[in-house]
């Protein structure tokens, strides 16, 4: 909540990205590591930037951002949904744009879904996020690779309370053996369990798509509609029967692919609708890199702005 848009890293900026880690443990340790590790390197005397993937999100509808939570627990801990994946919805969300030109009606209605290892959903109406699937942590929300996505937080307090597991093994638990590889015993990539003939491997990529398909749903009535749906991440660009899947039961909102055009698309940017559908499916490569890279040149000129005023 206090590291909104992209900023300079100096000790206090660091200090809130360490003390977050709790919230990200997959992979603030690793960030942090390269932060400091750069900085380590003799000579490099150059400005650390660093741009944050929950910003996409700060101006959430505050009914969507809320816990039903007390009010000194949500505003003592800071407890409120932040989401995730923002630069790779926002990725998907611009590179649509940009397809459509001068088209695209200013309260255009596109669901996004990044499925890769960490899989989320975000509903936007006029390129302004209004709702998306992860929370106060990435663990929020679809079925991932190694994370479980939603559990009742009762099961959590029974684990907790009766059945001798820790706070930190649960910590384990929930981000390193559960999603694919939980359900399935076999493996957190969904290309090889789409190969597997076991059936334990099939009833994780029913729960996995299940799950996808619930949100989709959810999102849709936020929206009142939508105008596109985008398919991003490793899983979203590169399996097609999973997009199939997890779209097949949507044709009474207008939304369907078609299978050849779907069949044949594997990382790249494509529209995977009939041409004459009313709702736009497309794939995309998600280039957060670019994203991340406008944001640090922007914000580096504008500090160069800044000290040409005072010169």
């Amino acid at each position: 909540s206090r590291l909104t848009s992209p900023c300079l890293i100096d000790a206090a900026v660091e200090r809130e990205i360490e003390a977050l880690t709790p919230l990200a443990p997959l992979h603030q340790p690793a960030a942090l590591a390269l932060i400091r590790a750069a900085r380590a390197v003799p000579g490099l005397a150059v400005p650390q930037l660093a741009v944050f993937d929950t910003a996409f999100y700060r101006d959430m509808p505050a009914a969507a951002q809320s816990y039903a939570l007390p009010a000194a627990l949500r505003e003592q801990h800071r407890i409120r949904r932040h989401g995730f994946h923002g630069l790779a919805h926002q990725a998907m969300l611009e590179t649509w744009q940009q397809q459509q030109g001068s088209v695209v009606a200013s309260g255009a209605r596109v669901i996004s879904l990044q499925l890769g290892a960490g899989c989320s959903v975000t509903a936007s109406r006029g390129g302004r996020p209004v709702e998306t699937s992860m929370g106060f942590s990435p663990l929020e929300g679809l079925v991932m690779a190694t994370r479980s996505g939603d559990v009742d937080p009762g099961a959590m307090l029974y684990l907790l309370n009766h059945a001798g597991i820790t706070p930190p093994e649960l910590d384990d638990v929930l981000n390193r053996q559960s999603g694919l590889l939980g359900l399935s015993g076999i493996s957190g990539n969904v290309s090889e369990l789409l190969v597997s003939d076991s059936d334990a491997a099939r009833h994780a990529l029913e729960v996995y798509c299940h799950r996808i398909t619930r949100y989709l749903g959810s999102c849709l009535a936020v929206l009142g509609g939508v105008d596109a749906i985008l398919f991003g991440g490793g899983v979203g660009e590169n399996v097609p029967e999973i997009r199939a899947r997890v779209l097949a039961t949507l044709g009474f909102a207008g939304i369907g692919i078609d299978p050849l055009a779907n069949r044949h698309c594997r990382g790249k940017s494509a529209m995977i609708s009939a041409v004459d559908a009313p709702v736009q499916v497309w794939v995309f490569p998600v280039n957060e890199a670019l994203i991340m890279a406008r944001a640090a040149l922007d914000l580096l000129d504008g500090k160069a702005m800044q000290g040409s005023h005072h010169g």
